[in-house]
């Protein structure tokens, strides 16, 4: 069984940052995405970031281009999300999910249908 732990949200300032840690267990596969979303209230959820297990390839969302960045660690199977410039609108629940393909990714795409996801973790943006 897949399971995903987010953490590192937090409260902080305009123009601050946070990193966001996703620690997967339980993969198996070679290949698989690893994704965050985020979902504010009242406003439908919004793919963030993604990237690939199989070569490190990204995807991000409008909004967050140029100012977050994910990576991974291979060896703990840990995903970071890296937020510089955080904007009051980046206030969300944000959520890491994984999507565990059969092949090669040669990139990754939010309109996966995700396999597992983790419990969540709050970011408020607030002066």
């Amino acid at each position: 069984q897949v399971h995903l732990v987010g953490s590192g949200g937090g409260l902080v300032q305009p123009g601050g940052s946070l990193r966001l840690s996703c620690a997967a267990s339980g993969l198996t596969e070679a290949h698989y995405a690893i994704a965050w979303f985020r979902q504010a209230p009242g406003k439908e959820r919004e793919g963030v970031a993604c990237i690939t297990s199989s070569d490190g390839s990204t995807n991000y969302g409008g909004s967050v281009m140029g100012r977050f960045t994910i990576s991974r660690d291979n060896v703990q199977n840990t995903v970071y999300l890296q937020m510089n410039s955080l904007e009051p609108e980046d206030t969300a629940v944000y959520y890491c999910t994984v999507d565990i393909g059969y092949g090669f990714y040669s990139g990754c795409e939010f309109y996966y249908e995700y396999d597992y996801w983790g419990q969540g973790t709050q970011v408020t943006v607030s002066s």
